[in-house]
Order: structure tokens, then C-alpha cells, then sequence
């Protein structure tokens, strides 16, 4: 038997063990997490909805993941919050996609703030940008749009959701650019969304639309609209299988617009190694193919190092796009 200093010693490990252990369980059993960095209803809703309910129904999950919210900064307040307070959370995960890459490219997110600060996870879906003009417009393909730019870039007006420097604008750049065409004289008019873009183009109020292949189905299937090209890296399948690419119309210009995921700067390898595995193990489920068609999206599989060097080289060629054309130096 202990004597009376040496049990009270014995107790006092024994009580501090059993706490670390709860503590160790209790951490293992925090639920799943995915922050969007929006508020509710937008892509990153869609994006953190997207692992949500296609881990539970794949059974990848133990327990339900919570979606929480943090809008602020087009993402940057997500970003800060994740390199700076959560930076080491296993069970954290935060919604991204293109339009956080090139926001990183143009600084949106602060100064300091780098691709190379948090852990790029993986992608489970991707759309793709598509250059869009009515049914009755006088170009029945894409190098005569380019070439009517060529001729006088301003005599064409071109719309899209979003200002100077953003997703859309983009598009319209390299496909400018792509053409020797200087983007900063295009015609080019701002809307509020790719809602109001088009309903601009089909009442005639712009001439071109640089929209998302996805979201125009319904007008495609009605015949409203004639997509000039997607810009992917191949044709699509299904009701988008006649639409040319602009590559093999001979402009070399893609905008995958991916959704995907990163995590905190300090999660150990273990825990990143796992979320990569269980996002690939997702992404080969039959229930998660039915998940992915049915928000719109087309087949994306990139993670783990494959993904952290693909959005890497993304930034650095928006980084590049954005100085040449004067909105960064």
C-alpha cells in the first residue's frame, strides 16, 4: 500500500491521466466542420453542402458535418481566421474555389496574405466558363467574334456579373489576350450577377456574355443563346457535347471554375492525409456522382499534392494575367 504522500501523488496522476484522456476523446469527437466563407445560399454554401451531404450519405462520417458561415472580404475573413486562429483544427475544413485563387492573386485577401498559407485539400466538382451571345447574333463561331474584336475591340459590348479584375472580366481578358488583343479596350459592362448579365444580353442590352456553362442550360434548351465556345480542356458530355472548345478553335484560353476545399496552415500530415483520402474516397461513389450532376457540376478529381500544386500554379498565372493588364504591379 502507498504511503498517505505517495497515494495523493498517485491519485493526482491518475485524475490528470483521466482528464487528458476525456480531453483526447472529447477532441476526437468534435464534429466535422465546413465554413463558407459567404453568407447562405451562394457557391460556397453549395461547395460545403456538397462535402456535407455526399460524406454522410457515402457513410465517411461518423457524425454530420456543421456548414457555418463567415462572410466578410469575399472570403478574405475566412482566410485570416483559418491561418490565425484555427490553424491547427483536424476536423475543420473551408470552402473555396476560383474566385479565391485569383482574389489571392490580386491581394483581396491583405497584403501578406499567400497562396502558401493554408493547405490545399482538394476539388469535387468544377464548371466551366462558356463565351455566350443570342441566337440571332451575326457570329456563328468564335474566331469571328475575335475577329470582329480584332478589327475594333470596343465596337463589341461584352457583359458579365462582377467588375474589372473579377472572374468574369477574366474570361473576357484572356480571350483577349489569347487574340493579341489588349483587354483594357474592350467594351466591357458590369453587372450586379450572372443573372442580370444575361437577362442583359437577351434583352439586347449587351452583345456577348461570359457566363458558366452550367447555368445556361435552360436557355440552351430553349434556343435562346448560342455558346461560341466553353472554356474547358474538353468538350463537355451530355447537352453541352456540340459546344466547341475555345482551344480547338484555336484559342488557347480555359476557366475551370473548381470547388474545392483547403485546411489550417498547422494541421498535422495525419489529419490532412485523412480529409484527403476521404474527399477521393467520396468522389468515386456512384451516390456522389447523382450529388455532383444535381448542383450542376462536372467531374473534378484533384487532392492533396496534385490540388495544392494545381491552385499554386492558378494563382501565379492570374498574379502574371493581372500585372500585364494594370490591375496589380
Amino acid at each position: 500500500m502507498p504511503k498517505s504522500s505517495s497515494l495523493r501523488r498517485w491519485l493526482a496522476a491518475a485524475v490528470a491521466g483521466g482528464a487528458l484522456l476525456a480531453g483526447a476523446v472529447q477532441a476526437q469527437a468534435k464534429p466535422p466542420e465546413c465554413i463558407a466563407p459567404a453568407k447562405p445560399g451562394g457557391g460556397y454554401d453549395l461547395t460545403c453542402r456538397l462535402a456535407a451531404n455526399g460524406l454522410q450519405e457515402a457513410k465517411l462520417i461518423d457524425e454530420p458535418m456543421l456548414v457555418t458561415y463567415m462572410p466578410g472580404g469575399i472570403g478574405a475573413v475566412a482566410y485570416n481566421h483559418v491561418t490565425g486562429v484555427r490553424n491547427d483544427d483536424p476536423n475543420l475544413i473551408v470552402a473555396a474555389s476560383t474566385g479565391a485563387a485569383l482574389n489571392l492573386a490580386l491581394k483581396k485577401f491583405g497584403a501578406k496574405q499567400s497562396v502558401d498559407d493554408v493547405r490545399w485539400l482538394g476539388a469535387l466538382g468544377v464548371d466551366y466558363g462558356a463565351v455566350v451571345v443570342r441566337n440571332d447574333a451575326p457570329w456563328q463561331n468564335l474566331d469571328e467574334l475575335m475577329q470582329a474584336l480584332k478589327k475594333n475591340p470596343s465596337s463589341v459590348v461584352i457583359g458579365a456579373g462582377g467588375t474589372i479584375g473579377s472572374q468574369d472580366w477574366m474570361k473576357a481578358a484572356l480571350m483577349a489576350k489569347s487574340a493579341n488583343i489588349d483587354p483594357r479596350k474592350l467594351r466591357y459592362v458590369s453587372f450586379e450577377g450572372g443573372g442580370e448579365a444575361l437577362a442583359a444580353l437577351l434583352g439586347e442590352h449587351i452583345q456577348v456574355f461570359t457566363g458558366d456553362l452550367a447555368e445556361l442550360k435552360p436557355q440552351l434548351d430553349s434556343g435562346e443563346v448560342r455558346i461560341l465556345a466553353a472554356l474547358a480542356e474538353e468538350r463537355q458530355g451530355g447537352p453541352y457535347a456540340d459546344i466547341p472548345t475555345a482551344k480547338e478553335q484555336g484559342y488557347d484560353v480555359e476557366w475551370p471554375i473548381w470547388r474545392g476545399y483547403y485546411m489550417g496552415p498547422k494541421v498535422s500530415d495525419e489529419a490532412y492525409q485523412a480529409w484527403v483520402e476521404r474527399l477521393r474516397e467520396l468522389s468515386q461513389t456512384e451516390s456522389f456522382a447523382k450529388l455532383r450532376e444535381g448542383r450542376g457540376l462536372f467531374p473534378m478529381s484533384k487532392f492533396g499534392n496534385d490540388f495544392d500544386q494545381y491552385v499554386k500554379q492558378q494563382v501565379a498565372g492570374f498574379s502574371q494575367l493581372a500585372k500585364e493588364v494594370g490591375l496589380t504591379q
